[in-house]
């Protein structure tokens, strides 16, 4: 679906940042909506599904274990 949205887990990914899952969420939200940029009037529904995707992919991420351990 989302090509451009890399794996950000080990071992695909050391050291993942705020940022890269931030990326990610925006993404995925420009991927759903049919949109790069919203319209005025849909810009805070799209930055609020932006930073609720970004923590819901925090939390994932966190709570991932790998052969016996924790992703992060």
């Amino acid at each position: 679906m989302c090509r451009s949205i890399k794996t950000l887990r080990p071992p695909f990914a050391e050291d993942v940042t705020d940022q890269d899952v931030r990326a990610a969420a925006l993404q995925y939200v420009r991927k759903i909506s049919g949109f790069r940029a919203p319209a005025a009037h849909n810009a805070e529904a799209f930055d609020r599904a932006v930073e609720e995707i970004a923590r819901s992919t925090a939390a994932l991420l966190d709570a991932l274990e790998m052969r016996g351990r924790r992703a992060s």
